[in-house]
């Protein structure tokens, strides 16, 4: 999400939740737009709030459209709000009292070309990581992924369930030319790249799989609460 911090104005805000844990923060942005952000750490459980929410903001006719990101929402309204404060106070209520919402999505199995010109920032994950390159990759197959929302590219899904033990700080000088279907690592999340271009995540291999195709409906593979399984197909060292 682009940083909106110059253009957006943070909502009057309560200290805790009702059982003494720390309150989400929501701002707006510019006239039209509300910025709700979950408190603490991105996890699984605070994602299926987030998805709860999507679906209670469903339900409101002001709403023109909802754009889920990692443990935050955005809502864009028809009309600008005349009470923003209303509406705050009813995403707090939603926040503390909706049950998480779990999504049973589709399972997808994606074969992996780990090493090689193409993962050529394994061994430094592996560096990072204290392991072997080897090791890296048993690690990174042996989990199971959820896709938690899409954004940043077209297509592009951002994957929780990577394992702390191989989450690598994103490069201080990024690769100027990833491929498309590149299988990388970004701090504590997953991905794989949606489109070729600049990128700063460690490249650790190669799918061939295309996550975007705008002559398809809908026009990206994954949507949100999907599954993925990575297994090799192929391994370079």
């Amino acid at each position: 999400m682009t940083d909106t911090s110059e253009r957006s104005i943070i909502l009057s805000d309560q200290k805790s939740g009702p059982a003494g844990d720390q309150a989400p923060v929501i701002s707006m942005i510019g006239t039209k737009a509300m910025l709700f952000e979950a408190p603490g750490a991105f996890t699984m459980a605070h994602q299926r709030r987030i998805w709860a929410l999507i679906e209670a903001a469903e339900s409101r006719s002001d709403v023109q459209e909802l754009i889920p990101g990692v443990t935050n929402l955005m809502l864009v309204f028809k009309m600008p709000p005349k009470d923003p404060e209303q509406i705050a106070a009813w995403l707090r209520h939603a926040w503390d009292t909706l049950p998480e919402r779990h999504i049973k999505g589709r399972l997808f199995e994606i074969g992996v070309q780990y090493g090689g010109g193409l993962g050529e920032d394994l061994q430094r994950v592996a560096d990072h990581a204290g392991l072997t390159p080897e090791e890296v990759i048993s690690i990174h197959h042996g989990n199971e992924y959820t896709v938690c929302a899409i954004g940043s590219a077209p297509g592009f899904g951002y994957l929780h369930g990577l394992d702390p033990r191989i989450a690598t700080p994103r490069k201080s000088v990024p690769s100027l030319h990833m491929l498309a279907g590149t299988v990388t690592i970004g701090g504590m999340q997953a991905g794989i790249s949606a489109l070729t271009g600049p990128n700063g995540w460690n490249s650790i291999g190669f799918t061939e799989i295309t996550l975007f195709d705008p002559m398809k409906e809908p026009p990206a593979l994954f949507a949100i609460g999907d599954r993925i399984r990575f297994y090799p197909e192929s391994i370079v060292l």
